[in-house]
């Protein structure tokens, strides 16, 4: 619900915005679709399949769960103070201290970086069945495009990433679509995904629930932009819960029509888990949904460094950081030395470290951004009650409490079972 409440501390201070203030809820909701969707369908369900097996689409709907409390939870956030490095200014009201909201940024960017990591290593393997050079190239190749692209324009970059989205959505509907053409029954053996009361049976769930909640990372992206965003007190929480909607729709369809239909054997642990579908598929609808796969995962990665790079220009606004961190370029109004800078360590990340242990690291860390964010809520609530200014998206108490308890409790899973 909308309340107007007074907010002594608003972050707004009707001073003319920096960045370009361009964007509008569908290009709001196809940035957050474009990192969510992207990220976590294209590359990741044999990883989530070789935990949970065929209760795989269950694990999703966990992580559906532990991101719902804090979705809510960042669409008030959002509305408070909708400012760049979201997270960080969130900490830093609860908390008030500034080395604990510059520690969270931190988190925030990292989080970011590795996700980008993940996917690009995700991109290369998709080109590299079409283009048979050597994969450490093309990764190279696509961190460039990446880059090139998230500097040439805030407007652009998302225009560009919400041509893709609806690209990417299109070749998840090719999926769902050959895989009931081939086979067409397949959903008489839906049976297989409802998981029993046996708790060998949901520590596999819960232990692939972290790697599941990789796939939902990316819809507290969008308060991170929330300096580009035209009227953002009404769009911001609307282009949250409209992105984790249909996220996890999509998630649910695409990722129990994959594990029926392909063989578990091949599917482990792949890191181009949809292609399978398309094994006896004639050549040209696999040239076809490999360059779809290709895109949605440069889609992912692009949304990432955006955001990643607008957290970093936020800590240099706010002070935290350096100043050269805050240059923006006249012609491009984009953070360009911040961009650099998370293109640089998405390089060193990505040519070190398997994409598996990327994603569940990614995981780790937004989980405890998530956890702070929530119990920042919590703090300005108690503390400050209603004596603020401005439309806010207001949610209950409880509802950052549960948000606080699901994100610890997926975090413990992911250590302990």
């Amino acid at each position: 619900m909308v309340k107007t409440i007074r907010n002594s501390k608003s972050s707004e201070t009707g001073s003319e915005p920096t960045l370009a203030r361009s964007l509008s809820l569908p290009l709001l909701v196809l940035y957050g679709l474009g990192v969510t969707v992207g990220a976590g369908i294209y590359v990741l369900i044999g990883g989530t399949a070789e935990k949970a097996g065929y209760y795989a689409p269950i694990s999703f709907v966990v992580a559906a769960i532990v991101v719902s409390f804090t979705g809510f939870s960042y669409a008030e956030l959002s509305t408070r103070f909708p400012v760049s490095a979201g997270e960080a200014a969130y900490v830093k009201e609860g908390f008030r201290s500034p080395s604990f909201s510059l520690l969270v940024g931190l988190m925030v960017v990292v989080s970011g970086v590795v996700s980008s990591a993940a996917v690009t290593l995700g991109s290369a393997a998709y080109l590299h069945a079409y283009i048979p050079i050597s994969e450490d190239l093309l990764l190279a190749i696509v961190i460039v495009i990446v880059g090139l692209i998230a500097i040439w324009g805030i407007l652009e970059s998302v225009r560009f990433a919400a041509l893709i989205t609806l690209i990417e959505i299109g070749g998840l509907g090719l999926v769902v679509g050959y895989a009931f053409f081939v086979t067409p029954d397949l959903l008489n053996n839906a049976h297989l995904l409802i998981p029993p009361f046996e708790v060998v049976a949901w520590s596999g769930i819960f232990s692939a629930g972290l790697l599941a909640f990789f796939a939902f990372v990316g819809f507290e992206d969008i308060a991170n932009i929330a300096e580009e965003v035209k009227q953002p007190k009404k769009t911001l929480p609307w282009g949250i819960l409209l992105t984790l909607i249909l996220a996890t729709t999509v998630y649910l369809i695409v990722v129990s029509v994959v594990i029926l239909m392909v063989p578990m054997a091949e599917l482990l642990s792949s890191t181009t888990p949809l292609s399978l579908v398309f094994a006896s598929a004639p050549p040209w609808i696999k040239g076809l949904f490999g360059l779809i796969a290709f895109f949605a995962t440069i889609n992912g990665a692009l949304i990432q460094v955006i955001m990643a790079s607008r957290v970093l220009y936020g800590l240099g606004k706010q002070g935290s950081l350096p100043s050269f961190i805050t240059y923006i370029s006249p012609r491009t109004r984009t953070p360009i030395t911040a961009s650099l800078i998370i293109i640089g360590l998405i390089v060193i990340l990505a040519y070190t470290l398997p994409i598996v242990e990327l994603a569940e690291m990614t995981s780790i860390v937004v989980l405890l951004v998530f956890t702070l964010v929530n119990l920042a809520l919590i703090r300005i609530k108690l503390l400050d009650g209603a004596e603020t200014v401005g439309e806010v998206f207001y949610v209950p108490l409880w509802v950052p409490i549960l948000g606080c308890l699901t994100s610890l409790g997926l975090l413990m899973a992911g250590f302990f079972i």
